[in-house]
């Protein structure tokens, strides 16, 4: 079935295939986004004053997105993705400046130096917890708990309350099932300043509109 069959016969517009087409709903028919955006402006008729005319335009060879323009562009449209984790694609980096995943923290034992990286999910600041923030690290093997005292935190606060993507160094406390990551005196975040241009280029991409933080604040005046 072609675009314009299914325009027809689910009497669909030239701006509803557009949303499909940036949803990556019409793959199977049109081929990548790109492809998807340009047939979806022919197959849709027109009903203007040039709704009789005929026009003959070949779909140009338009390369397919990358793996993370892909990722930004499912953000965009539906507010999930499919695919893998943005942090995924960043975690070759990240192994190199030793940030490890949540899965490979959650087997650390009490008190051991640890760091890890991820974005931003949530962030609380209960006010029985006198200044202390509770922030939420999401990566593609599951979350991390970080406390960040208030010494730190007004050290900090650009990174602590403005960061999409968090990097924290610090010691890993468990005790049972309960487990977080104990800032020591730094939240940066290595990926945007190492020197592969490639590595910024990808984070840029891929975390730009990807951590849509929750804040929480419980604190009273």
């Amino acid at each position: 079935m072609a675009l314009c069959d299914l325009a027809r016969r689910a009497q669909l517009d030239r701006r509803d295939l557009q949303v499909l087409a940036a949803a990556n709903a019409l793959r199977s028919l049109a081929g990548n986004r790109r492809e998807a955006l340009w047939q979806s402006v022919a197959a849709a008729p027109d009903r203007d004053i040039l709704a009789d005319s005929r026009i003959d335009d070949e779909t140009p060879a338009l390369g397919a997105p990358s793996e993370a323009e892909d990722i930004v562009s499912d953000y965009n449209a539906s507010g999930l993705t499919l695919g893998r984790h943005p942090i995924a694609l960043l975690r070759p980096v990240l192994l190199e400046h030793r940030l490890m995943p949540a899965a490979t923290l959650r087997a650390y034992r009490n008190v051991r130096l640890a760091r890890g990286c991820g974005l931003v999910t949530v962030r609380q600041r209960p006010g029985t917890a006198k200044g202390v923030m509770f922030v939420t690290l999401e990566d593609e093997t599951g979350n991390v708990s970080v406390i960040v005292w208030p010494s730190l935190l007004e050290k900090q606060r650009k990174e602590a309350l403005g960061a999409a993507l968090l990097a924290v160094y610090g010691t890993w406390q468990c005790e049972g099932e309960v487990r977080h990551l104990l800032p020591s005196d730094s939240l940066t975040c290595p990926v945007c300043s190492a020197d592969s241009r490639r590595s910024v280029a990808t984070f840029a991409k891929a975390s730009r509109v990807l951590a849509k933080t929750r804040w929480i604040d419980f604190k009273t005046s």
